[in-house]
């Protein structure tokens, strides 16, 4: 992902986002584009319209604190959109770690070491796993994995969120907000993009979901990013049914770049009830797969 190309990419759809009218400024009559010029964009960062459209071109190089702050004041930038945007020019000015291709974590060349499963494990009341951020799935406690039956049951998809959301017909009848769902991978995908640029199997998976669905394509184009800490989420599990699950996202400080999520239900709730009939099943399915006779051979 050319860095230029993503700056004036994210600057641009961040102006045409911001009114006037919410700029504080008069609407007028007559605009071309849409949202705020560029010379009313400069005129409300304090700066010359030609270095502000020097930056929206993709020159971000050199550019100090105080005019990104600038900048993102002028946007009205939120705090993910802050952060993206000086990720953005680390990576431009070459100086920064974030510029360097960062360690591979997927599925083959990262495993959980003990203590992290061992934690995971100790999690008995809700779904608790490991992703990085192009949203594999690294590592899950038992309960995880009986949520997210369907991701591991998917041919070709690796335990990564963001295949199953676009690429596998079952997530449609998973996420009942399908839609809100979508924007959320994205946004998650777009974030790790500035963060890490030069990550080639986030650049082999934008390509691949870009190409082969048209619902991820037209959000990856909105450029929108977020921090994905906590919320409320729906689901449809196909053997417990509906459930309504909150949920804590936790960067890993011993490794930067991973985030742990827990879910959990409100206590006395019909999805607490619905997570233990989970957890159930699961005992009664893994109790079942150790009990079925082997094949017998030679």
């Amino acid at each position: 992902m050319d860095n230029r190309e993503e700056v004036r990419e994210f600057l641009t759809s961040r102006r045409a986002k911001i009114t006037p009218e919410r700029a504080g400024l008069p609407s007028g009559s007559r605009r071309r584009v849409p949202g705020l010029r560029r010379s009313e964009v400069a005129a409300l960062a304090d700066m010359s319209v030609e270095y502000y459209a020097k930056l929206e071109r993709g020159n971000l190089a050199g550019a100090s604190p105080a005019v990104l702050e600038a900048v993102a004041r002028a946007l009205r930038l939120d705090d993910a959109e802050r952060a993206h945007l000086l990720n953005l020019a680390r990576a431009a000015d070459g100086s920064d770690a974030l510029a360097r291709p960062a360690r591979r974590r997927t599925k083959d060349h990262w495993k959980p070491h003990r203590s992290l499963q061992w934690t995971l494990d100790a999690i008995t009341a809700g779904p608790a796993f490991v992703r990085n951020g192009r949203m594999d799935v690294l590592a899950a406690n038992p309960l995880a994995r009986a949520f997210y039956a369907d991701l591991y049951a998917a041919p070709g998809n690796q335990a990564n969120l963001a295949r199953f959301q676009f690429l596998d017909p079952a997530s449609r009848h998973f996420y009942p907000d399908w839609d809100a769902f979508a924007d959320i991978a994205v946004a998650i995908l777009r974030t790790e993009a500035g963060r890490n640029p030069h990550d080639k199997d986030l650049h082999d998976l934008v390509g691949e979901l870009s190409t082969r669905s048209e619902e991820f394509r037209t959000r990856w184009g909105a450029h929108n990013v977020r921090h994905h800490g906590t919320g409320t989420k729906r689901f449809r599990h196909h053997a417990v049914g509906d459930l309504t699950l909150a949920y804590e996202g936790l960067e890993m400080a011993a490794e930067p770049g991973l985030t742990l999520t827990i879910y959990a239900a409100e206590p006395g709730s019909p999805s607490e009830e619905g997570l233990r009939l989970l957890a159930s099943w699961t005992a009664t399915q893994d109790t079942e797969a150790a009990a079925s006779p082997r094949t017998a051979t030679g």
